[in-house]
């Protein structure tokens, strides 16, 4: 019997509403809909447009109900950092602040005065980063704190709006700096020195939890009345790796490209030291009690910001013409290193590339072929330093790396690869409600275990595998090592 899951798939820039069907050991995906997460730009102060997002999700629910499809379970997934504060009428409080809300630079002031960074880290596993939950909640006022009496991630927030019961899914909880790995329960010394109420953090569930069924006026509203709400991997990176089509073993990665990427992988327990720490590590639980490992690292920036460049020159390129003119272009002619200050900050990017090659005694790249394939020769480099860092964090001989966001560009998946020299396989852009809906499925014992989970997924999901070849990387790797080494010496 076929039966039928919802994923809420809420994103930074776009949600999307997912309907998945489990028939004959084969999950399918279909969208439901598609738009603009949006927000509200209000007295210079960022804000989620919660009541659009929620007229937008039961929109795509009525049109289920619709449909007459007897809906099992549906569940809700996002990024970290953000929250909902409830009254204790159930009443949401507004605003709902954004992450990159001016507000969240006063909040690391606030809190670096009472609790070091490295003292955040230590208890929590996670870097410090403005707009963190942690960060944004120092800013919170008494006022609204009194009227408050409970937080909610995102994700969990809106499992709670349609009718499932107040508690926080525990991959959520591990990205908000108010979480300790080690007793995985909410850290007594951030709370304490925040000065929260004891009861203000609900209690926290395994991936899987069951909280109640849908409303009961939303459910005659969409004609859902047998829908179960179900906490899956609140964190949206949790459900992404939970609906990878995983074989045996433990010696894969993970890739996430994007404007800044994230690489990392699973392991059993958190890896939290003064190394992890100040190589920018962070431990965010996921599914089957394994530790994220992860740290974020340079992604497509510096490429974007040679477009935007380009375009108020009146040369606009696009994509396909920028790759065919980097593909053209000869191979490590210049390499740059993204860790160079002049990198991190807007401006006219193609100049600063050709001037930290000039410094450098490189060939200057004048053409925008060349320039784009410098970027990613040089991006190529930083995974592959990177990746040899997490060997050797891990202690595992790491032999395969899934890349999510690499269907869009298949020059710089090919120069990872060979990087890398690990197989690459590109990961479904629809991973994460995939594995939100793989999670509910168990959750509700429609299928028997993560184990035949897994080979449902490889049943059901087309890979696409990269292969690498021979090729001068380890050279290319060596003279990046030099001339970072050298500027350094300069620098000093």
């Amino acid at each position: 019997m076929e039966k039928f899951y919802v994923a809420c798939d809420f994103g930074v820039r776009t949600s999307r509403i997912m309907l998945g069907a489990l028939h004959n050991q084969k999950l399918t995906l279909s969208e439901l809909r598609r738009f603009k997460t949006p927000v509200i730009n209000e007295k210079k102060s960022l804000q989620w447009n919660i009541p659009e997002i929620y007229h937008e999700t039961v929109q795509a629910l009525s049109e289920i109900g619709n449909q007459e499809v007897s809906l099992a379970g549906i569940s809700c997934s996002s990024w970290g950092a953000d929250y909902m504060l409830f009254d204790p009428d159930d009443t949401l409080l507004t605003p709902v602040f954004h992450h990159a809300d001016p507000r969240g630079v006063a909040g690391v002031k606030t809190v670096s005065a009472k609790i070091s960074t490295d003292t955040i880290y230590d208890e929590t596993g996670v870097q410090s980063r403005v707009g963190s939950t942690l960060f944004q909640l120092a800013t919170e006022s008494s006022r609204r704190l009194k009227r408050g009496n409970r937080l909610l991630p995102f994700a969990d927030g809106f499992n709670h709006l349609l009718g499932g019961e107040s508690c926080v899914e525990l991959s959520a909880a591990s990205t908000t700096q108010l979480f300790n790995p080690a007793t995985r329960t909410w850290s007594n010394r951030m709370v304490s020195g925040l000065r929260l109420p004891t009861d203000f953090l609900p209690p926290i569930v395994a991936p899987g939890a069951k909280l109640g069924r849908l409303r009961a006026d939303l459910a005659k509203q969409t004609r859902l009345e047998d829908a179960m709400v179900i906490a899956s991997c609140s964190n949206e990176l949790a459900a992404a790796l939970a609906g990878l089509p995983l074989g045996h073993g433990k010696d894969w990665a993970y890739l996430r490209i994007s404007d800044e990427s994230i690489l990392g992988t699973e392991v059993p327990a958190p890896l939290i030291s003064k190394m992890t720490r100040e190589l920018g590590y962070s431990n965010e639980s996921c599914l089957g009690g394994a530790t994220n490992f992860c740290k974020r690292t340079a992604g497509l920036w510096l490429y974007e910001e040679c477009r935007r460049f380009w375009v108020t020159q009146d040369r606009e390129l696009s994509d396909d013409v920028l790759m065919h003119l980097a593909t053209t272009s000869s191979a490590f002619e210049c390499l740059i290193n993204f860790a160079d200050p002049r990198f991190a900050v807007p401006g006219d990017m193609p100049l600063k590339i050709q001037a930290y090659c000039r410094e450098t005694g490189q060939e200057i790249p004048r053409k925008p072929g060349q320039i784009i394939r410098c970027v990613l020769e040089s991006l190529a480099l930083e995974y592959r330093k990177a990746f040899q860092e997490l060997e050797l964090l891990t202690g595992s001989k790491l032999t395969r790396l899934y890349l999510f966001g690499g269907a869009e560009n298949s020059l710089l998946n090919h120069f990872i690869v060979n990087a890398l020299q690990v197989p690459i396989i590109l990961a479904s852009p629809d991973a994460a409600p995939t594995g939100n809906i793989l999670v509910q499925a168990l959750a509700l014992r429609h299928i028997p275990s993560l184990g035949e989970g897994r080979e449902i997924l490889r049943n059901s999901l087309k890979t696409e595998a990269i292969v690498p070849h021979p090729a001068s990387w380890d050279t290319a790797a060596s003279r990046l090592l030099e001339l970072v080494a050298t500027t350094s010496e300069m620098a000093l």
